[in-house]
């Protein structure tokens, strides 16, 4: 019988989960066995799962599961360099250059592990079956108005906390943008379901948008009208050939530019299209001041939907359900496309 297992979250902050109660029941329905750990922080009570049929596991118990078992979770594992021997689902960020996601397949390859990494679910043609990215713009262009807030007061800004619901979201943004004259803002990946939530913000803030996708950076750059709008927000994946939007000039340059939300957030990529920052930031210190005179912020955390985690859990979850219907399967449909990735990436380790 396949067996999931789905895992505890171990990062800070991170309460999110890909599957709901109501899809646990839909696998159970399947035939599928399914282990729900107990968790300290998940947004969604433990006792929907109880009632679905799951089985309930003690918190952080994954490492001991059953070898069969197939660990689902979402973010990074712990990084204790112990041999991954189980096959995980989860986001993994290691199939782009970066040094962590290096180490990531040295341990899958030392314990005859997989990796099903969650970008790299995608259909025949290519397209992802299921994102966050909806909710990562729409939080990512909050945060960034926040920094931009914080700036017109003087400051940088301070720490961030999750929200109850969107309606929360945008009633304590309109208090902190209250009396300030609106921004403007640019979003490249605006056709994207990333660009779709940052530009709803931006349009529920009153924030002129000016949209491009690859039409209007066909040309491979440089950009320069990006310095012109006071808030870029960059809604792509980095991928081998993308072109450069920010150089590391920029800090220098003439601009408007004072706000830099990276909802990508994929600053160690070799790839990466903003060239005046090389780290993330996170839920304690979102913005990276990068130059002072003019003032230049970036925010770019790599979970921002878990500021609404109900929500995005629920529309995450919501979409990834036909393909959990088919772990049976494994050798086949997404399953098989991720693993054909998994063993490209890990034979050159």
């Amino acid at each position: 019988m396949t067996h999931l297992w789905v895992r505890a979250e171990q990062r800070p902050h991170e309460e999110r989960v890909g599957l709901t109660p109501e899809g646990a029941a839909a696998l159970v329905a399947a035939g599928i066995r399914v282990t729900v750990e107990h968790s300290s922080v998940r947004a969604i009570p433990i006792d929907g799962y109880k009632a679905a049929g799951c089985e309930i596991a003690a918190e952080n118990l994954w490492p001991d599961a059953p070898r069969d078992a197939i660990i689902f979770g979402l973010k990074e594992l712990p990084e204790d360099g112990t041999a991954l021997p189980h096959r995980h689902i989860m986001f993994g960020h290691a199939y782009k250059g970066q040094p962590a996601g290096r180490v990531l397949l040295d341990r899958f390859k030392a314990g005859g592990g997989t990796l099903y990494d969650l970008e790299y679910l995608v259909t025949a043609e290519g397209r992802r079956v299921a994102a966050f990215g909806y909710w990562a713009g729409y939080a990512g262009a909050a945060l960034s108005l926040k920094c931009w807030a914080a700036q017109q007061h003087g400051g940088i800004a301070g720490p961030v906390r999750k929200v109850p619901s969107k309606a929360a979201l945008l009633e304590g943004l309109a208090r902190e943008l209250g009396g300030l004259s609106r921004p403007r803002a640019i979003i490249i990946g605006a056709l994207g379901r990333v660009g779709a939530g940052a530009a709803d913000l931006c349009t529920a803030m009153g924030v002129a948008v000016t949209k491009w996708d690859m039409a209007e950076t066909a040309s491979g750059g440089p950009f320069p009208e990006i310095l012109q709008h006071e808030i870029f927000l960059n809604c792509i994946l980095a991928r081998p050939g993308c072109p450069v939007f920010v150089p590391a000039s920029a800090k220098t340059d003439a601009r408007k530019l004072t706000v830099i939300g990276d909802i990508a957030c994929d600053p160690t990529s070799d790839f990466s299209p903003i060239k005046v920052y090389d780290r993330a930031t996170d839920w304690d210190a979102p913005a990276l001041r990068v130059h002072d005179d003019p003032p230049l912020d970036v925010t770019a955390i790599d979970n921002l939907p878990s500021l609404m985690p109900v929500e995005s859990s629920q529309d995450y979850a919501e979409q990834l359900l036909p393909s959990l219907l088919t772990l049976t399967a494994l050798d086949q449909g997404v399953w098989g496309r991720a693993r054909i990735e998994f063993d490209r990436h890990v034979a050159n380790v």
